[in-house]
């Protein structure tokens, strides 16, 4: 009859001892190890499948959760970001930061419901202005035609400059990241360095025949906070679990702390003729001049369509950017998002 591995090793060891007494221990102890691997190998092997579905388990569930994985992000401060940054915002407490009280919530009827401390807060959130409405109230700003950027041969990018900032799921907020606030319209505020161009941009495209319309820029990390919270509950009051309404959440709105509308660079950009937020208006033809001309003022457009797999964020037309227009000029033209262009260029 065959002899089994266990007992081959244990009579060529025994058969080893017999014979030179001195080995006796060091036999038995490499014996030991021997028949120790073996039968961990044999347990794996006996149950490779189970191992196996284990395993496919464990790597979907942290592929299709991404970055999103809610107990990390809580974790990492995430879903609570508080004070990620600091934000120098002039003058006395007219315009200081409103803040919040209410709970963010939906309606039985599927409609956000809000309750602020600070109503014109509150209409600032909803307020759209279109040129007119903004010149009509303001006079510290002048309009100046766009000039031709340097090329990307001729021009040299840094990685500090604040045009450039890289704000995402996986690069949050600098803690050390400053700005100054200015005031677009009534309490409607963005980043004071690009009023400017914001302005000259929508003066070409009015004279274009274009009436833009601009919404929701700063946003404080409240109000963020806010919006993303009441996005997961109206997920899971449509039957998704935490996870999954936690997932489909930061596909389209970006969670706490990570946003650039944080820091007054970013802002939502319709028409009057179209003021729907929706893959639409890419297809309006404001969208198609903002598409092909605000690299020209130094505006990106920020989640374009087909770059979902790296931005992690579903296309929006309406999305736009403050980078500059050396660098807005190059992601047009190339076709790239700006983590490509950091990839490429810093």
């Amino acid at each position: 009859m065959q002899k089994t591995f266990r007992e081959r090793v244990i009579s060529y060891f025994t058969g080893v001892a017999k014979k030179n007494k001195l080995l006796r221990y060091p036999c038995l102890a490499l014996m030991a190890v021997i028949l120790c691997v073996y039968y961990i190998g044999r347990h794996f092997t006996t149950n490779m499948k189970r191992y196996a579905g284990v395993a496919f388990v464990v790597i979907f569930f942290m592929s299709s959760c991404s970055f999103s994985f809610a107990v990390f992000a809580e974790k990492t401060g995430f879903i609570n970001a508080q004070e990620t940054y600091s934000a120098v915002v002039p003058g006395d407490s007219d315009i200081a930061l409103a803040e919040e009280t209410g709970e963010g919530g939906y309606a039985d009827d599927g409609e956000e419901t809000y309750t602020y401390t600070e109503q014109e807060y509150l209409d600032a959130e909803d307020a759209a202005y279109t040129l007119d409405d903004i010149l009509e109230n303001q006079e510290d700003y002048q309009t100046e035609d766009a000039e031709a950027p340097a090329s990307a041969e001729d021009y040299t990018f840094d990685a500090s400059d604040w045009r450039l900032v890289l704000i995402n799921k996986q690069h949050p907020i600098p803690a050390e990241y400053d700005f100054e606030l200015g005031t677009i319209v009534d309490s409607m505020r963005c980043d004071k360095r690009i009023i400017g161009d914001l302005l000259a941009m929508m003066k070409a495209a009015k004279g274009d025949g274009i009436n833009l319309v601009i919404m929701s820029p700063y946003r404080t990390d409240s109000r963020q906070e806010m919006n993303f919270n009441a996005r997961i509950k109206k997920y899971m009051g449509q039957g998704y679990s935490y996870m999954e309404a936690y997932k489909r959440t930061s596909q389209v709105i970006t969670v706490p702390g990570a946003s650039e509308h944080q820091v007054g660079l970013a802002l939502d950009i319709t028409c009057d003729m179209y003021s729907d937020l929706n893959e639409g208006f890419g297809d309006t033809k404001a969208g198609k001049w903002l598409a092909e001309h605000s690299c020209e003022y130094g505006f990106a457009l920020r989640y374009p369509e087909g770059k979902e797999y790296i931005t992690s964020i579903e296309y929006e037309p309406w999305h736009f950017r403050y980078v500059g227009r050396e660098a807005a000029t190059i992601m047009r033209d190339e076709g790239i998002c700006l983590e490509e262009f950091w990839d490429r260029y810093l």
